[in-house]
């Protein structure tokens, strides 16, 4: 039997340690790549969700703004259209309120951007996000509110009052409830902000 020399079995476990250094010198250079990208990846969702909760509060804000100019001009002031604020007094069923070109017919998409001329605008909040808004009274035909063509509901309004009783001259409190007929009115709020993040929110309200 014929033995190896101590250097030729030396060299051989040598070069048998460099392959495996090699190996594990790759295997912890992915691991560290993939921890990298994970903690990255995390960032990004975590950034992506505050400006999601963001867009949410902007959004909040518009349907507000809404509900706050419905109550202002409800009655007579909600009969016709009012472009410039961004209320119309149809439901407009057949118009694209994301905006987006529809193939052959661009017509029917709702101009984000005409703000003052579609739709109405907020001023950009802190943190960089615009809402805009646009009103639709869930009616078929323009007028007053009629159950025919348009969506109600009838609720009932009460209150009180203080009247006077003879002969004493005191008074005394008097309760009141008369029937009120309520429409349904549709809110989209758009918002852009930071990222070319956009969102849509829709919100129905009983005035």
């Amino acid at each position: 039997m014929s033995m190896l020399p101590k250097k030729t079995i030396h060299a051989r476990q040598n070069g048998l340690a460099l392959v495996v250094a090699l190996i594990v010198l790759i295997a912890m250079s992915l691991a560290g790549t993939a921890i990298v990208r994970s903690v990255d990846t995390s960032f990004l969702i975590a950034g992506n969700l505050a400006f999601r909760r963001g867009a949410t509060t902007s959004a909040d804000a518009g349907v507000e703004a809404a509900r706050t100019w419905l109550l202002a001009n409800n009655g007579s002031g909600l009969y016709g259209d009012k472009a410039d604020q961004g209320y119309y007094a149809t439901s407009q069923d057949a118009l694209d309120l994301t905006g987006n070109a529809t193939k052959g017919n661009a017509s029917d998409d709702l101009d984000w951007t005409a703000a003052g001329t579609e739709v109405k605008c907020l001023a950009t909040d802190a943190g960089g996000n615009t809402a805009c808004y646009v009103i639709h009274r869930l009616c078929d035909a323009t007028g007053s509110l009629d159950a025919a063509t348009c969506s109600t509901q009838q609720t009932a309004r009460g209150g009180s009052s203080m009247g006077a009783t003879r002969p004493m001259g005191t008074y005394q409190e008097r309760s009141w409830s008369e029937a009120a007929t309520m429409g349904y009115y549709r809110v989209t709020v758009r918002v852009t902000g930071p990222r070319e993040n956009t969102s849509f929110v829709q919100a129905f309200l009983l005035i």
